[in-house]
């Protein structure tokens, strides 16, 4: 079996990660939520112009994990002003683990889980935070395996349906 790798994208890799970000979000919410207000979210979360402007914001990192040239799924990390709630400079904020349906339960979010937390604390952050939404217990459980706690909750709006995303944050000086 050819080894899984990842790195870090480029603005040249929008296209996959346009593809992949829309595949994979589908598959998450696609059953719990109309059509229409998905095809609203994802031509407003996924477009090219926007996720070419979030691969170039130096606050923020994208990666994908890869075998033979495969993308499997990414991590979108976000520190400092890039963070899409203001939790100050020793935080890092865990944006987007998302794997491709045929590729979970591989052991995928538990490497990008690890990667997080390493850079995290490379660059000398005191906490690790991410938002998920209330209804998806799949994610919720994962994240509090990994030692995730809620701390508040903020809304999450697709289409014209208003959510609500758990924030749960981790600390980092335990570890």
């Amino acid at each position: 079996m050819s080894q899984i790798t990842t790195r870090r994208l480029t603005t040249a890799d929008v296209n996959k990660l346009q593809q992949i970000s829309i595949e994979t979000f589908k598959d998450t919410f696609g059953a719990q939520n109309s059509s229409e207000n998905m095809a609203a979210y994802l031509q407003d979360a996924y477009n090219l112009p926007k996720l070419t402007h979030e691969l170039a914001e130096p606050e923020s990192q994208f990666y994908f994990v890869e075998r033979a040239g495969e993308s499997l799924g990414y991590l979108k990390l976000n520190t400092g002003a890039a963070q899409s709630e203001a939790m100050g400079p020793d935080t890092l904020e865990v944006e987007r683990i998302y794997i491709r349906k045929a590729f979970q339960h591989q052991g995928l979010g538990n490497q990008f889980m690890q990667q997080a937390i390493q850079i995290a604390k490379a660059d000398h952050k005191q906490k690790i935070w991410l938002g998920v939404w209330e209804h998806n217990e799949p994610a919720k459980g994962f994240y509090a395996k990994w030692g995730f706690e809620q701390f508040s909750a903020h809304d999450f709006v697709m289409g014209d349906d208003r959510q609500t995303d758990l924030l749960m944050i981790k600390s980092l000086t335990q570890d």
